[in-house]
């Protein structure tokens, strides 16, 4: 079934049945709530003890505590989320680079390279759903489109 939106990215009116339509809306949720729940987590430190994540080097070169690092993480992370939100179309490519940088901490630091190779395929998914939001999301549309 064809999507009455076209390729170009116009708008137009998206079909609610349509699958690429239903991913990009999968996608926006969960980089949304992902970042936000895991950067909130910085602060409370529910899921784990954030801190024996950070790579020693860069721990080394940055002012203040490893736990301090991880509040600003958490902050960069819950504006990421906000910003996936908002502007799907710019914030995908943002998640989608904060987990390069996190995958090169966890492959510089000790033995996570199970968790790296898990944030790849979240990077994947973030690119996807920035390309995606080029088409139901463009600029000028005012980025919603639930």
């Amino acid at each position: 079934m064809a999507s009455t939106t076209p390729a170009t990215g116009s708008p137009g009116r998206v079909s609610p049945s349509d699958p690429a339509y239903r991913a990009f809306l999968l996608l926006r949720v969960v980089f949304t709530a992902a970042p936000i729940l895991f950067g909130l987590d910085k602060f409370t430190g529910l899921l784990t003890h954030w801190p024996r994540y950070l790579a020693p080097w860069i721990d080394g070169i940055i002012p203040g505590t490893a736990g301090q690092a991880m509040y600003a993480v958490g902050v960069i992370e819950i504006v990421a989320g906000i910003t996936v939100a908002l502007l799907p179309r710019f914030g995908g490519w943002i998640v989608a680079a904060w987990l390069a940088g996190i995958i090169v901490n966890l492959l510089t630091g000790p033995g996570f390279y199970d968790v790296a190779l898990r944030d790849l395929g979240l990077m994947a998914g973030a690119v996807a759903l920035a390309l995606l939001a080029s088409r139901y999301a463009p600029a000028g549309r005012g980025g919603s489109s639930y």
